[in-house]
């Protein structure tokens, strides 16, 4: 029988700050290769933050060459997140920016939000 009593909650990644849907960020990851280990930065607007305790994660996107969008999806207390650098922060109405998804050029563009 498997004990499901037992609390597995690990403590938020201290290196990732607080961020919103519509963040401009740069996440800096640790890549492992072989025997070596570099940081590889992925830069991007945030399009989904889900909480969920040790599944928290939110999901990044950004435009390729040609035109190509890659979204990537990090989690909130990996090890393997280096640290995230929120650039700048936009204005929204909704939750999640699934919008962006169909949106090229200036079209996917966010309002700045200045504070």
């Amino acid at each position: 029988m498997i004990n499901l009593d037992t609390n597995f909650n690990t403590t938020k990644n201290p290196n990732i700050p607080e961020i919103f849907p519509g963040d401009s960020v740069s996440v800096h990851v640790r890549i492992k290769e072989g025997d070596r280990e570099r940081i590889q930065e992925f830069k991007g607007t945030v399009i989904r933050l889900r909480k969920g305790g040790n599944n928290a994660n939110f999901t990044v996107r950004r435009t390729a060459s040609n035109g190509i969008g890659v979204e990537r999806t990090f989690l909130l207390c990996s090890p393997r997140v280096d640290k995230v650098v929120v650039e700048r922060h936009t204005h929204i109405r909704r939750a999640q920016l699934y919008f962006l998804r169909e949106r090229t050029g200036k079209k996917a563009h966010l309002k700045q939000k200045f504070e």
